[in-house]
């Protein structure tokens, strides 16, 4: 039996799991206010406070520090495919020193620090960065704007393992359509274990979501950015924060959305469904991506719990591919599934 600590930080709590092989046997979300992270200026100066909450967390549980291995959320490191990585000094040089600031980048020095005080080993797996685009996925119009890989990396591969093997098969033998359904949406498609093609799930492709903007018409953004209303980082906010059902209605409450919809008003089944409209459509383009030999639709994340969007979306998408809804997000569980998988050599290590 192999123990797994499983370290997952966010902007305002650390989720801490230990796994006994795959069964969840302790689980403890910290809280970190407002105040207490107010004393930092740079999400670095939080890893000695992060660190230190979660050993008095592990501590006060009285659970030893005797692990098989240790795994982290993987953070904001440079595009890379997707997988299980043995956490080194180039993993961590690069989430200390990233371009973009996000408490993801601390859990990886977290674990690795852990792990070499017990002596085992530590792990990343499958980041928000994984990049197995095609070359053809990359390019667009305008040579200097690339499209880049950034997508719920480590549900969608998560869901799609466990799909494969309650049907029997491999996941790397399957093509698959995963539509990643919370405040941002993604809609990846795996073809053969790879993610060829996916839209930028953070910064203004595809679906428009909850609180992001998805794709958005080029020209009128370029009007919007020189009209002097707005600053750059609002513009951003727009993108990223501001943007979809937010922006329109002022909540990202999906459910709450749907009973004004069903209580008759228009503005807000509009909304909803043209939201779900977007993501159909995205749902469309991978299946071109897959040459359309698509054996399955997964629908996942919180949004996937509504049979209200579950429906509307099966009415676009079922003469595309079967259905196969995988609701909520188990980021602990697949992380703990992919280190428990690298320690029984069943998941290949790669090389960061």
């Amino acid at each position: 039996m192999k123990k797994i600590l499983v370290i997952n930080p966010g902007s305002t709590s650390t989720k801490l799991a230990v796994y006994e092989d795959d069964k969840q046997v302790w689980r403890e979300s910290i809280y970190h206010s407002t105040e207490d992270l107010a004393h930092f200026h740079h999400i670095n100066e939080q890893y000695e406070y992060r660190r230190t909450h979660t050993l008095e967390a592990l501590e006060k549980a009285n659970i030893a520090l005797k692990f098989d291995a240790v795994i982290a959320r993987g953070g904001m490191l440079k595009p890379t495919p997707g997988g299980v990585y043995r956490i080194n000094e180039r993993i961590k040089h690069d989430l200390w020193h990233s371009t973009m600031e996000h408490a993801s980048n601390l859990a990886a020095w977290i674990a690795y620090d852990i792990a070499s005080a017990v002596g085992c080993p530590s792990f990343i797996a499958d980041p928000v960065v994984t990049d197995e685009l095609r070359d053809i996925a990359r390019l667009t119009g305008i040579p200097e704007i690339p499209r880049i890989s950034v997508f719920h990396a480590l549900n969608s591969r998560a869901v799609s393992r466990r799909y494969a093997a309650r049907i029997g098969r491999k996941y790397e033998d399957m093509n698959l359509i995963v539509a990643h359904l919370g405040g941002g949406i993604s809609v990846s498609a795996h073809h053969y274990g790879k993610v060829v093609d996916v839209n930028n799930a953070l910064n203004g492709e595809g679906p428009f979501s909850p609180e992001r903007a998805g794709t958005i018409p080029a020209r009128q953004l370029v009007d919007l950015c020189f009209s002097g209303k707005y600053t750059h980082k609002e513009l951003c906010k727009m993108l990223n924060g501001r943007g979809g059902l937010v922006a329109h209605l002022g909540t990202t409450d999906v459910p709450t959305i749907i009973r004004w919809a069903h209580a008759g008003d228009k503005k807000h089944k509009l909304i909803i469904e043209s939201m779900l409209y977007t993501v159909a459509k995205q749902v469309g383009a991978m299946h071109v991506a897959l040459h359309a030999q698509t054996d399955a639709i997964i629908l996942t994340g919180g949004i996937a719990h509504n049979e209200y969007c579950v429906s509307t979306l099966r009415e676009w998408l079922e003469s595309i591919a079967p259905i196969v809804v995988m609701p909520g997000e188990d980021e602990m569980g697949a992380l703990a599934m992919n280190a428990l998988g690298a320690l029984n050599n069943e998941l290949p290590l790669q090389e960061y």
